[in-house]
């Protein structure tokens, strides 16, 4: 949520879940690479929208390749303790973001109000200018298989993207108990130049480019914490 990095591609796993030590295939539809590497302009500016595979649902997932012992055992593991009965026949899973949250370190974390309309009302939060923080969230997924979860962030500044930053987070079972996660600490800018108001839309997609949460805010760097 602030600004002055590179494009980030890392894929990085939640607290709770993600991606697993046996490199299998995900179990939802098999994304090609752009949709997962794609950049932000060519999801919002071009349109352009990924053809995958059919959805399936968590019985069918557990019917492909049931003879092979160690898929099976690796989908046992990705499903967790996820009653089969409740939620094996519906195709669209769900996330929902029960948190957000700023952290840095010797602060109180700056918790941040989810809107239902995805836009906050006036400033959404500052930052003071050359200081470490990192974003933190929890999400609940029902329903089905979340596959590629990703974060998207974009920032201006008086209407010049100065930041574009992208982190990959993983396939998530269902489950009642929310995932956590946190992502990478950065740094915020600092001097004269650096200070300031911007703008930012935060967009949490999978696979499919399927939008879970879009937040477009304001938000302020200033000399020291508001």
């Amino acid at each position: 949520m602030g600004s002055d990095h590179d494009e980030k591609e890392a894929g990085q796993t939640s607290e709770a879940g993600g991606e697993q030590e046996e490199h299998h295939e995900p179990l939802s539809r098999h994304a090609s690479e752009s949709s997962v590497y794609g950049t932000e302009e060519e999801e919002d500016e071009y349109g352009s929208k990924i053809q995958l595979g059919p959805l399936c649902t968590i019985k069918e997932h557990l019917e492909k390749d049931k003879d092979d012992e160690s898929l099976r055992k690796w989908k046992e593991q990705l499903l967790g303790s996820v009653d089969v009965n409740n939620i094996g026949e519906i195709l669209e899973p769900e996330v929902n973001f029960t948190s957000l949250s700023i952290i840095s370190p010797g602060r109180d974390d700056i918790v941040l109000p989810i809107p239902e309309d995805g836009k906050p009302k006036g400033l959404w939060f500052t930052l003071k200018e050359g200081s470490n923080y990192r974003l933190k969230f929890s999400f609940v997924v029902s329903n089905n298989i979340v596959s590629g979860l990703k974060y998207i962030n974009t920032v201006w500044k008086t209407a010049v993207k100065v930041d574009s930053s992208k982190e990959m987070l993983g396939t998530f079972s269902p489950q009642l108990e929310p995932y956590t996660h946190e992502m990478p600490e950065e740094v915020t800018p600092s001097g004269m130049f650096a200070r300031g108001q911007y703008t930012a839309r935060s967009k949490f997609l999978d696979d499919d480019n399927k939008c879970y949460l879009e937040i477009n805010y304001t938000f302020d760097i200033r000399k020291d914490w508001a």
